[in-house]
């Protein structure tokens, strides 16, 4: 038997419509707060920003894409990191098919790390991913954004993190088991790994002229972990133990609900995740479709070579015959 409480149909139907109150109150006060959002003035940027891309360096009006409006993902992926965050990464897991529906309605969206774009372009090969993402290694995009903090900020114990300082660094000789496992994850130490920050931010292009309007940090994120919206409407919650996001390819499969199943398969390799590797499904399955083909034909020759007939062609690369 289970220790929470149960009852009756018509006691969770009282307790359901009490909740849907407040879940009604809950989503008019977030239309409420994307209202102020949007409110906030916008402050123009001066600054000069560069970024290494896919197609070779661009500024920051660049990465709207013709478009009017931008979304930028703060991506920790620092330069000594050996892979991404791995709670970028699970969030990352939720945008990913979200980017072409914020093109078509003129947002643009791209990724941010100070990792060299090498490194983020091997890694979202890994990853299966297909967002833009863009390197500021040799940009102060990240600091002033404040998503990236200098070694003199840290040793203060005033890092400047979600409009306040703060202070990451761990007592002293305190051994935390959930950052070490974490911190060994990217390969780097925890100074290394939380000089770097995950964080959203917004930008308008108008006239020529990009501005700043809304950005957002810490559990202000949270929205953005698409996964987390769903545990949050199952019956345990998001019943965290710990260290247990990790990027995707690392789960192992099985039943139990604690990591992801591998990858399909079929005949002809991975099943596709993207339009492109679509594309390349198939052209593998059509490679090792031609010699059966070929063995087909030849015994439908062979089966009809005593008779007249006439070929009519087939879509399928099969002769279908009509006898007279």
């Amino acid at each position: 038997m289970t220790d929470h409480k149960t009852g009756t149909p018509e006691e969770w139907l009282t307790g359901r419509l009490e909740l849907l109150n407040a879940e009604k109150e809950l989503t008019r006060r977030s239309d409420e707060l994307a209202r102020q959002r949007q409110d906030l003035p916008w402050v123009p940027i001066d600054k000069e920003y560069r970024f290494d891309t896919d197609e070779g360096t661009a500024s920051l009006a660049d990465l709207f894409g013709g478009r009017s409006q931008l979304l930028v993902y703060h991506f920790m992926y620092g330069p000594e990191y050996k892979a991404g965050c791995p709670s970028c990464s699970a969030i990352a897991d939720g945008f990913d098919g979200s980017v072409v529906h914020l093109e078509n309605h003129d947002v643009g969206f791209c990724a941010v790390s100070r990792a060299p774009v090498a490194k983020l372009q091997a890694y979202k090969q890994r990853m299966g991913w297909s967002f833009p993402w863009a390197s500021s290694f040799d940009s102060d995009f990240n600091y002033d954004f404040h998503v990236t903090h200098t070694k003199d900020e840290w040793d203060s114990g005033a890092v400047e993190y979600n409009f306040r300082a703060m202070d990451f660094r761990p007592p002293a000789g305190q051994e935390i088991p959930m950052l070490a496992e974490l911190v060994s994850s990217v390969g780097t130490d925890w100074e290394t790994y939380r000089r770097e920050g995950p964080g959203v931010s917004a930008f308008a292009l108008e006239d020529g002229v990009v501005y700043h309007t809304y950005s957002a940090y810490e559990r202000g994120i949270d929205i953005l972990w698409g996964m987390y919206q769903w545990l949050d409407r199952a019956p345990l919650g998001r019943n965290e133990t710990g260290f247990w996001w990790r990027p995707h390819d690392e789960r192992s499969g099985g039943s139990n609900g604690k990591g992801r199943p591998a990858r399909r398969r079929c005949a002809h390799g991975p099943w596709p995740r993207r339009r492109t590797d679509l594309a390349l499904h198939r052209l593998r399955r059509d490679h090792r479709r031609r010699p059966r083909q070929r063995a087909r034909r030849r015994r439908v020759r062979r089966r009809y070579s005593h008779r007249p007939f006439a070929p009519t062609g087939g879509g399928n690369g099969v002769l279908h015959h009509r006898c007279p």
